[in-house]
């Protein structure tokens, strides 16, 4: 409760406190500390209480300056923080007009002459206050504290023994047989000398206005006890008036009822809690857990060790077969070699010998021995059985994948759920002419996924939304949106389970007025696009068309065209079609286009190959035509060099347009945009 007793200014215990307009309180001290006095008449301006950043708390409500009784307004003055954060404001020396700004709503109430006497005493919490003060002062001292013995915190009623923390943790552990007993905070009534006797208990509460009345009746108008004098003088006469007993059972029973609700409430907050802390110590003492991850993590350990053993032995074995083999290849070929190089000294002394007779009676044998010495060293015989090479690959990517993919796989005590709004990210939302761009993110949920994404808009007159994007997406740029219009937009997540909450809506505002090019994908292919495809020229002596890259379908948009060559007086159109009006003859022949064609003497209007209204003036090097359309009044009006030429072309327009132009190779154009529309139209 120490909270609820201490003034939001000071940061103490209430003393003498007074109820603002706004039911909060301030002690009286405080409350002339922070009057606020302006000379009247002046109005404090608007720019200083939005873009000064020292009035932190004014960001809640800016127009918190104005009193809710329209009688006054706060004023900014230099201000210090009391000890709790609380901007104070010092008195000041000019006393005419004076105001309070409550520290924790920030509402503002001007002062009558009465002053603060005019805010009503709160007596009930002066006397909590002085109780409060009693019982602390009257604080329970721990009873197995050596020296200096410090307050207590619990008290055990089976024991019948106050305990401070040190000493209920030493003597009085929560286990064994002393987990039964109960610990309950310390209560003591407070000494007599501490008690105020019931003779000086608080006076009867007079009447403000009249300080001799008691308060006899309970105005329901302006929720204010008053005495019957407040009723003689009519400031209360024509009000509801009930006695002041019956309302103050009425309102203790309200508090009382509306109490065991909150009650409830904190019952099933504390019950909560008991679970959100046993959850606690669940987690930090989860050793059966650990212990289970070790022993199967261990498992999968040995098995590989197991498995290591195998192939430990598998290579053993090749190994002692090589060796086997290799050996066996020496001694072999050792044995081998031995006997060709005796036979081979034997021969080379025969060879010396000086006996004809006696070396050809042996020499036929030898030369046969030699050979088929020579047959014992066939192909083969001289290269090695097997090689120091193991035939044994071991191929351990598809388990090293397997393990590096090793998770907790998802409880079944859990649930997926849907995902949850996703966060507009507000510095990467924007918009260019007439697209809009939007960028988004979402926070990571375990177990919660995303499949895709829903962005809608409004049709930017606050109508119902519809869905411009379906995907996966976080970032989507909607183009083709109406100029000067303000779009609302918001974004949903949504996966297996269903749609989560959609997110914040953002205001996203196009263009005010229309900037575009020549487009290059829907133009004839004769037509060709320079300048940053402003400026639009033709190969052919036919008439081809091209459009605009922008479509209208509300609003007032002028762009106006510059002729850059003129020559041969061609008849080049000038005006708005659908996109898919035919592209190989002149502007307006079809039904899809509505235009003015001109030559260097006079013009005409042309829609579905129907002329009308032949105008004087043509064009030249260096001439502008302008077109004005009013979706708006649904209309189409030209101009050549800033001039109105002849009357309102069409009406009745409705639908989507795009600017549009036909001409040939004697024709050169750029087209300028982003103007203002001309005024005073000629019907």
């Amino acid at each position: 409760m120490d909270e609820e007793l201490k003034c939001p200014v000071c940061g103490s215990l209430f003393k003498d406190p007074i109820i603002l307009p706004c039911s909060h309180n301030v002690c009286s001290a405080c409350a002339r500390n922070i009057i606020v006095q302006t000379p009247e008449g002046e109005t404090p301006p608007q720019s200083r209480a939005s873009g000064n950043s020292d009035y932190d708390y004014l960001d809640m409500d800016k127009m918190s300056m104005y009193s809710e009784t329209d009688s006054g307004y706060g004023s900014y003055t230099p201000c210090l923080k009391s000890p709790n954060g609380v901007r104070v404001f010092p008195p000041t020396l000019v006393h005419r007009h004076c105001s309070i700004t409550c520290p924790l709503c920030h509402r503002s109430v001007s002062l009558d002459e009465r002053g603060l006497r005019g805010f009503p005493r709160n007596r009930l919490l002066e006397a909590i206050v002085a109780r409060y003060q009693q019982n602390r002062a009257a604080a329970v001292k721990c009873q197995l504290c050596d020296r200096n013995p410090v307050d207590a915190t619990v008290m055990c009623e089976q024991c019948d023994v106050f305990y401070c923390t040190p000493c209920q943790q030493r003597c009085h552990p929560s286990r064994g047989p002393l987990a039964k007993h109960r610990l309950v905070p310390p209560t003591q009534p407070p000494p007599a000398a501490l008690q105020q006797p019931h003779a000086t208990a608080r006076k009867t509460a007079t009447c403000a206005e009249h300080d001799a009345e008691n308060y006899s009746m309970y105005c329901t108008n302006c929720k204010l006890p008053v005495c019957h004098h407040c009723l003689e003088d009519g400031k209360h006469g024509k009000h509801d008036v009930k006695p002041l007993p019956t309302m103050w059972k009425h309102h203790k029973g309200q508090l009382s009822q509306a109490l065991n609700g909150v009650s409830d409430k904190a019952k099933d907050a504390k019950e909560f809690l008991v679970q959100l802390k046993n959850m606690l110590q669940q987690i930090q003492s989860g050793v059966e857990f650990e212990a289970c991850l070790v022993a199967q993590c261990d498992s999968l350990i040995e098995a590989l060790t197991r498995q290591k053993a195998k192939l430990l032995t598998k290579v053993t074995k090749e190994r002692e077969y090589k060796l086997k083999v290799v050996r066996d290849q020496i001694t072999h070929c050792t044995m081998k070699l031995r006997q060709t190089t005796g036979m081979m000294e034997y021969c080379l002394e025969v060879i010396k010998e000086n006996d004809p007779s006696g070396f050809l009676l042996i020499s036929d044998a030898l030369i046969k021995r030699v050979l088929s010495s020579q047959d014992q060293w066939v192909k083969g015989a001289l290269e090695p059985k097997v090689g120091p090479e193991f035939d044994l690959t071991l191929n351990t990517d598809p388990l090293l994948q397997t393990i590096l993919q090793l998770d907790f796989a998802q409880s079944k005590a859990q649930t997926p759920t849907v995902p949850p709004a996703p966060l507009l990210q507000l510095e990467k939302c924007c918009t260019r002419n007439n697209s809009a761009t939007l960028a988004w993110r979402i926070t990571a949920v375990p177990l919660v996924t995303v499949d895709a994404y829903v962005l809608e808009l409004d049709d930017g007159n606050g109508g119902q939304y519809r869905e411009v994007y379906v995907g996966k997406e976080t970032v989507c740029t909607v183009d083709g949106l109406h100029f000067n219009s303000s779009y609302n937009a918001r974004v949903k997540a949504y996966n297996s389970v269903g749609a989560g909450p959609y997110s914040k809506t953002v205001i996203l505002k196009t263009s005010d007025v229309a900037w575009f090019t020549f487009d290059p994908t829907s133009a004839h292919r004769d037509i060709v696009l320079t300048n940053d495809n402003q400026t639009v020229s033709c190969n052919s002596y036919d008439d081809r068309v091209v459009l605009g890259t922008a479509a209208f379908s509300k609003g007032v948009h002028y762009w106006e065209l510059c002729i850059d060559r003129y020559d041969n007086h061609p008849d080049p159109a000038f005006g708005v079609a659908r996109i898919n009006t035919t592209k190989d003859m002149m502007l307006g022949k079809d039904d899809k286009a509505w235009a003015m064609y001109v030559d260097n003497n006079r013009s005409w209007f042309m829609h579905n190959n129907s002329h009308t209204n032949r105008a004087e003036g043509g064009i030249s090097k260096g001439s502008t035509v302008g077109i004005l359309l009013d979706l708006n009044k649904h209309s189409l009006t030209f101009y050549i060099n800033k001039e109105q030429h002849g009357p309102v072309a069409f009406e009745n327009l409705e639908g989507v347009f795009m600017p549009a132009v036909s001409l040939n190779r004697n024709v050169q154009v750029t087209l300028i945009t982003g103007l203002e529309v001309p005024k005073n139209i000629k019907q």
